[in-house]
């Protein structure tokens, strides 16, 4: 049954109201999406939704509008100025586009079907979107938040038995993983082809799921996404960190090594996570590489606005040392994974990390 022209007024009326409401909430979220989590990404979801919604907000109902004559104009809620932080901003902005596109489903099926059964659509689909931006939020905080309480950082090398040396120190109380499978061969002499690597990725990525541990993988980004990484970490010739940073999103955790302060200036700038600064001492992991020595860590503990590992050949032994010059956190390759009992010199680095004053 058609509802005569006296009857479409209000009608029409409240879906010019509510796709004006469901647009401006997409918008709050888009721009969160865009300047908060720099994901392209859930931009282009927001941005989707609210031109489908736009291509439906035709001249009939721009032309009903009344504001001046709406009894409700002006009306506030005290939970509106509740409202503390971004996500719950982003929260409260998909509560109301739902609930707007679920008055324009009702109401517009008495009028325009196609509205009604786009609103529909629209409104399972930002179910998800919600779900996918405060998860976003809420990784891009948690991951730095775990990155500042690591003192230790094991960065792998091609060991026998790798995955069972990486859990015990992850045992032992380790919190963050670098996988490093660089181009070569292995210690028994044959060279991982990428399918090997993302399997041993995907393993060692399995076990700091379950031990709570940061994973992040060396140089690769594809690698990174493939397994779900925490992040990567980059060298000076490198993928530029502006690039990286683009195509891993603003929630994944990005480490850069530096030799010197312009290059740690540098780092910081692009936006990087943390800083491996190093080598300190000469190391068969970076052969050719000239250490930086105690000095660079120095200056690095006085400089620094983020996290910095100092990495290079140290061990229990001289770990002292490298702490006097004002590092409290350390990057270790063979003292772990050369180890003959990795979980108990991962306890020793630790207590002596954690207890330092």
């Amino acid at each position: 049954m058609s509802l005569s022209p006296a009857a479409q007024v209000p009608i029409e009326r409240l879906i010019d109201a509510n796709l004006d409401r469901a647009r401006e909430g997409l918008r709050v979220m888009e721009e969160w999406a865009r300047f908060a989590l720099e994901r392209p990404d859930l931009v282009w979801r927001c941005k989707d939704l609210r031109q489908r919604l736009g291509q439906l907000h035709v001249e009939r109902y721009k032309f009903a509008r009344d504001a001046a004559g709406d009894p409700a104009t002006g009306l506030a809620h005290p939970a509106q100025v509740r409202r503390r932080d971004g996500p719950a901003i982003v929260a409260a902005n998909a509560a109301r586009v739902q609930e707007a596109l679920r008055v324009l489903e009702e109401f517009g099926r008495l009028v325009d079907a196609d509205l009604a059964a786009a609103a529909a659509e629209c409104r399972y689909g930002l179910y998800d979107l919600e779900v996918a931006l405060l998860r976003a939020t809420k990784s891009k905080d948690d991951r730095r938040a775990r990155l500042a309480h690591c003192r230790l950082y094991l960065v792998t090398s091609p060991v026998p038995q790798l995955s069972p040396v990486v859990e015990q120190c992850l045992q032992a109380g380790l919190r963050l993983v670098q996988y490093r499978a660089k181009p070569g061969p292995t210690v028994d002499g044959i060279e991982f082809d990428d399918r090997q690597r993302l399997e041993q990725a995907q393993e060692l990525r399995r076990l700091c799921l379950d031990y709570g541990a940061l994973f992040l993988i060396n140089d690769r980004i594809d690698l990174a996404l493939a397994v779900d990484a925490d992040g990567v970490h980059l060298g000076q010739g490198d993928l530029p960190l502006p690039i990286a940073r683009r195509l891993l999103g603003p929630e994944r955790l990005i480490g850069c090594s530096t030799h010197a302060i312009a290059e740690l200036r540098q780092a910081v700038a692009d936006g990087c996570d943390y800083v491996g600064v190093g080598p300190v001492q000469a190391t068969p992991t970076k052969p050719g590489r000239e250490p930086v020595g105690l000095a660079y860590v120095a200056a690095a503990a006085q400089e620094c606005p983020v996290p910095f590992f100092a990495i290079g050949g140290i061990d229990a032994n001289n770990l002292a040392e490298v702490q006097a010059a004002g590092a409290t956190r350390v990057a270790v390759v063979r003292a772990l994974t050369e180890a003959s009992s990795p979980a108990l010199i991962t306890k020793t680095l630790l207590d002596q990390l954690e207890n330092h004053p």
